[in-house]
């Protein structure tokens, strides 16, 4: 068999489609693969790069790959779907793989250690276990309201409607009060798992010397310095802070044609749960400056003089993960701008 060059290479659960061509572009290897196999047979094939869609378990394949000698190019999923031809089936999946990884512009996902995939799965199985406790919660209020019982916003106000279900004190049915004390039950587990994984994750973050050189930025704790680190341990993936933002998708929306140029909302079409936490951390950080403006900066006291809160949230955000690009770079902690 001729030596391939490059390789495509479509993963999936138990068949694996592989698509190779030499140097003048014929197709020398199309190929399907049991899951068994396929180290196997990589194994035995020459050193060569091999292009996949950076989806799951992808970053094991990678680091397997590059055991036996490969070198393993991971690519947004959504940079391949332009190269796939009419139809859909994963032949044409490997093909379009192969066609993706020799654009001179294409980008490439790093290859994440099983170190920093471990770190992330502590935060997915938070984020996970907050969004099935706020389910339950708003279950539960709908549940009680059916019979004219309602309690205040927020965690404060699910709390007080278990203490009352526990206590007795609720004016329900029978049923209605076995159905409610089972969920007041599993709610109460789900926030308990989730601190624990909390808790676990501050303790990483306390006792890691970056992780604690992150946190001296404004609006940055250890659930966001914990998952920036994980997330992007080398800065020198992104040129600049603002690469490092479009890549969360906290920047603008450009729309231009005619040589005119607008800048709508922003795109979100980068890592979520990484942009949702220095959102909030920003909005925690927004509500300490209404209460001390002496502790924002000029910049952030003038935005949130004329601009919707929400809006100045999101701006800090960016500000944020733009210092938090900086600050990796040069390995220095935060330095507050001087207030004039």
């Amino acid at each position: 068999m001729e030596k391939a060059i490059m390789i495509g290479l479509d993963i999936a659960k138990n068949v694996f489609e592989v698509h190779g061509r030499n140097a003048v572009g014929e197709v020398v290897l199309r190929r399907s693969l049991k899951r068994r196999e396929v180290e196997k047979f990589f194994t035995k094939l020459p050193p060569t790069a091999i292009g996949m869609e950076a989806c799951g378990s992808a970053h094991h394949w990678a680091r397997l790959l590059g055991k036996v000698g490969h070198e393993a190019r991971l690519m947004p999923p959504t940079y391949v779907k332009p190269y796939v031809k009419r139809n859909k089936s994963d032949a044409i999946d490997a093909e379009a793989c192969w066609e993706a990884m020799g654009r001179p512009g294409m980008r490439f996902v790093p290859v994440k250690t099983v170190d920093q995939q471990a770190a992330l799965s502590l935060h997915r199985s938070r984020e996970l276990l907050v969004s099935q406790r706020t389910q339950l919660g708003n279950a539960l209020r709908a549940l009680l309201s059916e019979f004219g019982i309602v309690a205040g916003k927020g965690k404060a106000g699910v709390a007080h409607l278990v203490e009352e279900l526990r206590a007795g004190r609720l004016e329900l049915p029978a049923d209605a009060a076995f159905a409610a004390m089972t969920m007041a039950e599993q709610h109460t587990a789900l926030e308990a798992t989730a601190d624990a994984l909390e808790r676990r994750i501050a303790a990483q973050a306390k006792a890691d010397n970056r992780a604690r050189m992150l946190q001296t930025a404004p609006g940055v704790g250890p659930l966001s310095a914990h998952a920036t680190l994980a997330t992007i341990p080398d800065p020198a993936v992104f040129k600049s802070g603002r690469d490092f933002a479009a890549w969360l998708g906290l920047t603008p929306r450009l729309d231009g044609t005619g040589g005119k140029t607008r800048a709508g909302h922003i795109t979100k079409q980068g890592n979520q749960p990484l942009r949702r936490l220095l959102v909030l951390g920003a909005t925690a950080w927004l509500r300490q400056v209404k209460a001390r403006p002496e502790k924002g900066s000029p910049w952030l006291r003038g935005m949130m003089a004329r601009r919707p809160i929400k809006v100045v949230a999101v701006a800090q955000a960016a500000r944020t993960a733009r210092i938090l690009w900086a600050m990796l770079t040069h390995n220095q902690p935060y330095r507050a701008p001087a207030i004039g």
